[in-house]
């Protein structure tokens, strides 16, 4: 459930105003950039990774963004406060606003910024994927770029709850595995953890980006790595990761039961838990523990 403050471009909003219009483009044709921030004691955990990928987004989608991320970043604070969202998720949302016969009258804006919170979901102990073929064009140009465009993405995974899984494989042209709907994905095979490279198509996403680049656990060796789908039914351990849900051990895919093994995921989420903590403490001053 929202919260009852949003953030639109420089102003603290009522949830129920009236903010947006019918003739702006993003909104018809999903024309705009999206992130998801996990708040975490009042701090927006990896904002700075979440503004980078935002901007790399924006840029090739022709998307006007605020060219100050710290002016945002006081301004997303201000909406945690006004919402007493200290532990939350944030949505950051940039939609354009010309560039078509429909657009509406001009706001003097290029884009609109908007941000919501909400109470962060309770997604389980361990996820259930089914498969869906041909669901990412890796080949494409814009693969890999997070916008509003998403109906896609929410029709899979409601399809697929109805039929008793959580989230769904998203293979490629070539069938290599891509990611999730929301989330990346890993194997894990002794102590070598793979996860799909970007050019299979896959989202960049933060949790992934960290655990690849700044997650250490001695004995653990994580390498992007082309899968297939026979790589994660023969795995030791398969794990999905995403803002929201951390890290997340998979039980099962399609009729495929997998073994209950967590020993890495264990500690990979135990170190990246560690990690959260120590950018906190960081943020707020406070020495970490």
């Amino acid at each position: 459930m929202l919260h009852g403050h949003v953030l639109h471009n420089d102003t603290i909003r009522e949830v129920s105003d009236t903010l947006l219009s019918p003739g702006q483009v993003g909104l018809l044709a999903g024309w705009g950039v999206f992130t998801t921030i996990k708040v975490t004691e009042g701090v927006l955990f990896a904002f700075e990774r979440h503004w980078a990928r935002i901007s790399r987004d924006a840029a090739a989608f022709h998307v006007a963004i605020p060219q100050d991320s710290e002016a945002v970043r006081r301004k997303l604070l201000d909406l945690v406060e006004a919402n007493h969202a200290h532990d939350s998720t944030l949505r950051l949302v940039i939609v354009r606003n010309d560039g078509s016969m429909w657009a509406g009258p001009s706001n003097g804006r290029k884009s609109d910024l908007l941000a919501l919170t909400a109470d962060s979901k309770e997604w389980g102990d361990q996820v259930r994927l089914s498969i869906i073929a041909n669901a990412r064009h890796a080949a494409c140009a814009f693969a890999g770029t997070k916008i509003l465009s998403w109906a896609m993405n929410l029709t899979w995974i409601e399809s697929a709850q109805k039929q008793g899984f959580d989230e769904v494989i998203l293979l490629n042209e070539r069938g290599e595995v891509a990611e999730c709907t929301s989330a990346n994905i890993f194997a894990a095979r002794g102590n070598q953890v793979w996860t799909p490279p970007l050019t299979s198509g896959c989202l960049p996403g933060i949790t992934r980006e960290l655990l690849l680049g700044e997650i250490q656990v001695p004995g653990i060796r994580l390498e992007e790595h082309t899968l297939m789908p026979a790589d994660l039914e023969n795995a030791d351990e398969v794990f999905i990761t995403s803002t929201t849900r951390d890290l997340r051990p998979v039980v099962r895919i399609g009729e495929r039961e997998l073994t209950h093994e967590t020993r890495v995921c264990s500690a990979l989420k135990a170190a990246f838990g560690k990690f959260v903590r120590r950018y906190v403490a960081d943020c707020r001053g406070v020495p970490a523990v």
